[in-house]
């Protein structure tokens, strides 16, 4: 097997169940596993000399939309609340086809990678022009990111009272046969898998609660996880209870939504019933501060569901409600906001980097990702503390504080995916160039 040895980092950061930090550490690597850490370790195998670097295990995103880094910046909804901002993009949207789909999966993933991220979710929720989630599970394996997409859908449009565009939404029989469909060609539930599928319906504005029941019950004969936004700003607590009688936390436990094996996007705007119930179930958040300011959506109340036992993690969401796709910088937004609402010592950078790594990991059920211990996957993040942002540092290790926020080098399965600060597996400005032309035609 192929051996890497990561040698003599300033701290390794391992998120492991003692919280160690391990100053002048090495971290051996064979095959896709870390077989050992500890200090002057030996191999005949590639050597890299992590001196002045600070290593953490590789981030994790819980919440993305991929296909929308096509649409960043859009003059008409760049300053919309949430569902205006997706009645400006939902026509665009609709232009798009299998290309589309994958181009902007590739540059999504690669602007992942760079902040420091080794495995990621993502919410295709619509299937234009014959554009299928098969398209992103391409890019992400040609990219080399481990990947937990999910097979979203949107079954109740306009002409029915729903939010999205008729064009857009999906018969529901033909939603459950294709998350069948996904699930038998591409989920991988064993140990080191660097594919898993979840079912995922948008949001309880543009599915049925029909849909949603059968998709658990589907998730659940299929042992995957299930995914969906919910109670993301006032709007969506108003449609709720207008629709459906109950809050959104209600409306998710009534149709078999809450669970170990479930998390949801958001929760900007969940109430202490709501926790209490998330805290009990061991039901996910994927918490995506940068999207939540865009949007003005609120601040999520982190603070309080970490307290009470709520799994958390965290989410970049799409780039066209960020547009951004930094994991680093969700993190320290993060560590941000607990403080604007609770106070300065609310969230320190070691625990909002807890979240971004083992927390996300934890949420998609994934204990052999998130942390830097023997046996756990070899997705390592190294970060480069000589250079000027972290210039006067007392303590480089508080990397969300006064650190870089480009990774040096990224591994993901013991393959090298970012080396000096450049992605290796893709022409990435080739990429670039193509993703360019696309945008321009669907402005044209």
């Amino acid at each position: 097997m192929t051996e890497i040895l990561i040698k003599n980092a300033d701290t390794i950061l391992t998120m492991d169940d003692a919280r160690q930090e391990l100053p002048g550490a090495d971290i051996l690597i064979v095959g896709g596993q870390i077989a050992q850490i500890g200090h002057n370790l030996q191999t005949d195998g590639e050597i890299h000399d992590a001196a002045g670097c600070v290593v953490t295990p590789g981030l994790v995103n819980t919440h993305h939309h991929l296909y929308q880094t096509l649409t960043r910046a859009v003059p008409g909804g760049q300053d919309a609340l949430l569902f205006g901002w997706l009645q400006t993009l939902y026509p665009i949207w609709s232009r798009f086809g299998p290309e589309e789909m994958f181009v902007s999966a590739q540059i999504g993933l690669a602007e992942l990678a760079l902040s420091g991220c080794t495995l990621s979710s993502d919410h295709l929720y619509l299937y234009p022009n014959g554009a299928r989630l098969d398209d992103t599970i391409a890019a992400a394996a040609e990219i080399g990111l481990r990947f937990h997409p999910t097979r979203g859908a949107m079954s109740i449009g306009e002409s029915d009272g729903g939010l999205p565009p008729d064009a857009l939404v999906e018969v529901e029989s033909d939603i459950l046969d294709d998350m069948i469909r996904v699930v038998d060609a591409f989920h991988d539930p064993s140990d080191g898998a660097m594919c898993r599928v979840g079912l995922a319906p948008c949001s309880p504005f543009s599915v049925s609660r029909d849909l949603m029941r059968d998709t658990a019950i589907l998730a659940r004969d299929k042992g995957v996880m299930l995914h969906t936004h919910l109670a993301e700003n006032d709007e969506d607590i108003a449609y709720s209870q207008a629709q459906f009688g109950c809050r959104p936390g209600q409306y998710a436990e009534d149709l078999g939504w809450t669970g170990s094996d479930v998390w949801h996007a958001h929760c900007v705007k969940l109430d202490g019933v709501e926790i209490d119930l998330f805290a009990r179930t061991q039901t996910g958040v994927a918490h995506c501060p940068c999207s939540n300011c865009r949007l003005g959506s609120g601040i999520a109340p982190v603070r309080t569901m970490r307290d009470h036992g709520v799994p958390v993690g965290l989410g970049a969401d799409g780039s066209a409600s960020n547009d951004n796709g930094s994991l680093i910088l969700e993190a320290r937004q993060a560590m941000l906001l607990q403080r604007v609402a609770n106070g300065a010592d609310a969230m320190s950078s070691r625990e909002a980097l807890e979240i971004a790594t083992r927390g996300g990991a934890d949420v998609l059920n994934r204990p052999d990702c998130g942390r830097l211990e023997p046996g756990k996957r070899a997705d390592i993040a190294i970060w480069d503390t000589r250079g000027i942002e972290s210039a006067g540092s007392w303590d480089p290790a508080a990397l969300l504080l006064a650190g870089p926020m480009k990774v040096k080098h990224l591994f993901v399965e013991g393959r090298q995916i970012v080396r000096d600060g450049h992605v290796t597996t893709l022409d990435l400005p080739r990429v670039i160039e193509r993703q360019t032309q696309l945008a321009r035609a669907l402005q044209a």
